[in-house]
C-alpha cells in the first residue's frame, strides 16, 4: 500500500510539474471536443489513454 501511495504521488507532482510549464494535460491533439449552441461536450479520449499508459507502466515498476 506504501508503494502504491507513493507512485501516485509522484504521477501528481510530476502533472503538477508539466502544467505549470505549459504542457497542455487535458487538451491533447485527439480529445473529442463538441461545440453546439450555448453548451460544450468534452471527452479527454487521447488524455485518458496517455494517463493508462504512463500508471500502467509505473505499476509494473512498483511490483518488481
Amino acid at each position: 500500500m506504501a508503494r502504491l501511495l507513493i507512485g501516485a504521488g509522484l504521477v501528481l507532482v510530476l502533472a503538477g510539474v508539466l502544467m505549470k510549464l505549459g504542457v497542455p494535460l487535458g487538451r491533447l491533439p485527439g480529445d473529442i471536443v463538441i461545440r453546439r449552441g450555448s453548451g460544450t461536450f468534452y471527452f479527454p479520449i487521447v488524455t485518458c489513454v496517455l494517463v493508462s499508459v504512463v500508471l500502467t507502466l509505473i505499476a509494473a515498476i512498483l511490483r518488481r
